[in-house]
């Protein structure tokens, strides 16, 4: 045993994968219909209790869609792929990504921060920060995320035109790594990011009270190095480098084990 370690977490596989795994595809399509309900109505809508809904869907970061700060789209120029989030799960650590990128407004001028999350430990395993959002921006993530770990099995991101983009694309079947992406309008159905840059954002505060663009882009470093060695992820009850190096000593002991 390894003290600290959340068995419930590793042990979601063991215990009943198809069952939650069945309540969250069954979640996420009552939310393409009625993207504005809440646990309350979705148990309602699909007949079931809402302690177990609303379980199932702080398990999977999935949040209902608020009007609040609606994302505009621009009509994609190259390829959309199927959401494979809706039938496929994380085997372990590094098999499916999650990206998306988030602005900042810095004395008048913005800032993106893309990054790429590990859906399986909820660690930021890339990130890329520049002063424009072109396909550069996702590009540079990607290969942050890539440049001292394996490509992942799969990448999820939304329909922007940067992941559609044919460079990106190109990217991602030169290392192999299939695309996936949310229908638009459905913020949920990339809900590790969203949840990700909620608590980001809330960490980080107000970028004006730098007095430099490279004292902020440091901040949002540290940032996110605190946010994956030091800030208890909800769901993981633990930071998600601390579940990682956690999981990978348990598959160890199993390993001697068998």
């Amino acid at each position: 045993m390894v003290i600290g370690y959340s068995r419930t977490h590793h042990y979601y596989h063991h215990k009943q994968p198809q069952k939650d795994w069945h309540t969250k595809q069954q979640i996420e399509t009552a939310l393409r219909e009625h993207p504005g309900y809440g646990h309350k109505r979705l148990s309602q809508h699909l007949k079931m209790n809402k302690k177990k809904v609303l379980r199932v869907m702080k398990l999977f970061d999935i949040k209902p869609y608020r009007r609040t700060a609606k994302k505009v789209y621009r009509k994609p120029k190259g390829s959309v792929f199927p959401n494979y989030l809706m039938s496929e799960e994380p085997r372990g650590p590094g098999d499916i990504y999650a990206s998306d990128f988030t602005y900042l407004k810095y004395r008048g001028k913005w800032l993106y921060v893309a990054t790429v999350l590990d859906t399986y430990t909820r660690e930021i395993v890339g990130v890329s920060i520049l002063t424009t959002h072109q396909t550069q921006l996702v590009i540079n993530a990607l290969a942050s995320a890539v440049l001292h770990r394996a490509p992942p099995r799969i990448i999820h991101s939304d329909q922007g035109s940067e992941y559609c983009s044919k460079d990106y694309t190109a990217l991602t079947q030169k290392l192999g790594i299939k695309q996936s992406m949310s229908a638009p309008g459905c913020p949920w159905e990339n809900g590790y990011q969203e949840s990700f840059y909620k608590g980001f954002k809330l960490d980080l505060g107000d970028p004006n009270r730098f007095d430099t663009l490279g004292e902020l882009v440091a901040t949002i470093y540290q940032t996110i190095n605190y946010y994956n060695q030091k800030r208890i992820h909800s769901v993981l009850k633990v930071p998600p480098r601390l579940f990682r190096d956690q999981h990978e000593v348990l598959l160890k002991d199993l390993q001697k084990v068998s």
